[in-house]
């Protein structure tokens, strides 16, 4: 049976993928706009959508999982090494697509139409790329983590978790990044499905 800290580090994992889904699906939404020749929010949504990515989840999501969760899988087995070193590369690759995001959304700015089936091309690319990572944590390693750790070391990733900086109820970042979401998920209508299915 899970504990409660065991269920609360979970839970902050997954509504953090939620909330990541939103934003990404935000992405899409935005570029097919676009590429419909429909009106589409001004360039400085994708651009506060890019910064939501960098701020939360490349630096305090991706880390607490990589130093903690990760860490202490190692410790219990070594049935996930492969996965877990893939997650980690998946990490880093994340953060180089989200600056060749932010490279190729500058190009689009700066020169228009030409530039933009590259543009929308590579916002394909980063969504299909993260849903795929946020499942294979979700349908391996979380079960895993349930599987082989330790009330002890639920613990310490619980007590990681909650002191993310969490958009949501964090303090420090709260009022930036709530508003941040906020406005990307107002003006960007959400699916009934955030995510494909499998």
């Amino acid at each position: 049976m899970e504990s409660p800290r065991q269920r609360n580090a979970l839970r902050t994992i997954m509504d953090e993928h939620e909330q990541l889904s939103m934003v990404i699906h935000g992405m899409l939404h935005f570029v097919r706009l676009i590429d419909k020749g429909e009106k589409a929010p001004g360039l400085m949504v994708f651009r506060a959508m890019l910064y939501y990515i960098r701020e939360y989840p490349e630096h305090v999501h991706h880390p607490k999982e990589d130093q903690y969760l990760f860490k202490l899988l190692r410790e219990r087995t070594n049935e996930l090494d492969d996965t877990l070193v893939e997650l980690e590369y998946q990490h880093t690759l994340g953060e180089s697509l989200v600056r060749e995001l932010e490279h190729v959304l500058a190009r689009y700015e700066l020169e228009g139409s030409p530039v933009f089936p590259m543009f929308r091309d590579l916002v394909e690319k980063y969504a299909t790329f993260y849903f795929s990572h946020m499942r294979l944590e979700e349908e391996v390693v979380l079960p895993a983590a349930k599987r082989l750790l330790t009330p002890e070391n639920w613990a310490v990733v619980d007590a990681a978790f909650v002191g993310n900086l969490d958009p949501f109820s964090g303090a420090n970042l709260k009022d930036d990044l709530e508003q941040l979401f906020l406005l990307i998920v107002n003006i960007i209508p959400a699916p009934a499905s955030l995510r494909p299915a499998i």
